[in-house]
């Protein structure tokens, strides 16, 4: 049988707020164990619940970046379940009112375009984390486990998409498009090592034509775009061979085992039902009236597919044009050396290749890099002015990236300037031509695919630093 994945995706994105959601601690992530708590972020009894302001603004923000409606009214509710790192046995959220709804975000893979719907964005609390002491980190294994409490309380939006998704690249491109907009938007750094954005998907299938879901199973402890496709894609073929063979998938939880490639069933799903629902008696519903929408639409930056339609018209390939308007620092290295004069397809081709590859190689941000865009508009007119060769100017970028000064001082301490003076030039592709009258005669008979032969014994004669054009010229002239 032809099976369709039917695939939703919930994210759930921290914000970088000073303190905390319902109370004043600091959010600091780096503090000792457990010193930024307080009664109202431990559950005390007695202790009351503030929202943080800013908290209200960021999500509005989301919702607007994602085409959502701002609701006028929304309400915060308990949501009751027990687990060890959830210090009140219940966590403040939202569930029928939420801040923000029926929004979309539109995802390209190999070509092809499509429209996920967004059905809410959402306000929390985050919970504390759990560190299980033992060879593996889990549970099952842990000899103990400490608890954390700093991250408890901190400010939480759940974005829940529909489930419109139906690949696992599909569910890949979806992830890392929506983290490029809460990146650009500035309220999170979104880094998925740090658990700062957190993807869990929800996953059934069904015969190719049909209209009901399946049974959905949710996947957890995917901690990189790479394990958000890989786990998607290993559950949509685990329930197609347990439907194939006869049996029935459950609806459950599962855990991505990154090393095995494998999902471990965890527990069976919960339902809302399950949680109990009712509003929070503590706090007032949240109101947006439409002139505080208004003014946080104001402060909305340009969207990352805004700004890459843009590089596109400063001469980067669409590949490109979307990966720099993904990051900050590329954006701002493209723009600034577009602005200087810099032509636009060469800056975005080394900024995507040779800038991407050294950020990953060294474990750097682009940003603690000393390249500016000075730098690139003045490597790109040496390489137009045949002072250095394409190769020879990547070797530059990654000195000047090192830090070693602009391109031309560096090109000429570590001897790669071009060598483009015609007399030196004529000079060593007389002497190739001298050791070499056989091979000169049959070029000059017409065999022309020995330019090649030819322009490579004067690179090596000249250490790779001749012109090559300026080289075939000089041949073309002796021929003649």
């Amino acid at each position: 049988m032809n099976w369709e994945p039917v695939i939703g995706i919930e994210v759930h994105v921290e914000l970088e707020t000073a303190s905390k959601m319902f109370c004043g601690c600091a959010v600091d992530f780096e503090a000792e164990p457990n010193t930024n708590v307080c009664p109202v972020c431990l559950g005390l009894p007695g202790a009351l619940p503030v929202p943080n302001r800013k908290a209200i603004e960021w999500i509005t923000k989301i919702g607007l970046a994602f085409n959502c409606s701002i609701s006028e009214r929304s309400q915060f509710h308990r949501k009751n379940y027990f687990y060890s790192d959830q210090p009140k046995n219940y966590q403040i959220s939202q569930f029928d009112v939420p801040v923000c709804h029926d929004g979309w975000l539109d995802v390209t893979v190999a070509g092809a375009t499509s429209r996920i719907r967004i059905n809410r964005a959402h306000m929390e609390e985050d919970t504390g984390k759990s560190i299980h002491v033992g060879d593996s980190g889990r549970i099952h294994s842990a000899t103990e486990t400490l608890l954390n409490f700093n991250r408890a309380g901190v400010p939480l939006v759940e974005i829940v998409s529909e489930a419109d998704i139906r690949s696992a690249a599909q569910a890949r491109a979806y992830a890392q498009d929506l983290r490029t907009v809460v990146t650009a938007l500035g309220v999170s750094d979104a880094k998925l090592e740090e658990g700062s954005i957190r993807f869990d998907a929800n996953v059934s299938i069904r015969p190719v034509g049909t209209e009901p879901f399946g049974t959905k199973v949710e996947v957890k402890n995917m901690n990189s775009f790479r394990s958000l496709e890989r786990a998607v894609d290993y559950e949509i073929r685990r329930q197609e061979g347990v439907l194939e063979s006869g049996g029935i998938v459950h609806q459950e939880t599962r855990h991505w085992d990154e090393g095995e490639g494998v999902t471990h069933s965890m527990r069976s799903k919960e339902g809302s039902s399950d949680y109990r629902y009712f509003p929070e008696p503590d706090l007032l519903p949240i109101e947006v009236t439409d002139e505080w929408r208004d003014e946080i639409a104001a402060t909305l930056p340009e969207m990352p597919a805004a700004r890459a339609l843009r590089y596109v018209a400063l001469g980067a390939d669409g590949d490109s044009a979307s990966s720099l308007a993904g990051s900050e620092a590329l954006a701002t290295l493209f723009e600034s050396a577009v602005e200087a004069g810099a032509p636009g397809n060469v800056v975005a081709n080394w900024l995507t290749g040779e800038v991407t590859a050294w950020s990953r190689r060294e474990s750097l941000d682009v940003a603690e890099s000393a390249l500016t865009g000075k730098h690139l508009r003045d490597l790109a007119a040496m390489v137009a002015a045949n002072s250095l060769s394409s190769t020879a100017a990547k070797e530059v970028l990654g000195y000047v990236l090192a830090g070693e000064g602009g391109p031309a001082e560096v090109a000429t301490a570590h001897d790669l300037v071009q060598i483009s003076d015609s007399g030196a030039l004529e000079e060593a592709v007389d002497e190739v031509i001298a050791d070499n009258a056989e091979q000169f005669a049959r070029l000059a008979g017409g065999e022309d695919k020995l330019i090649g032969f030819f322009v490579g014994l004067v690179m090596r004669v000249t250490g790779g630093k001749a012109d090559p054009r300026a080289v075939t010229e000089i041949l073309r002239s002796r021929i003649s």
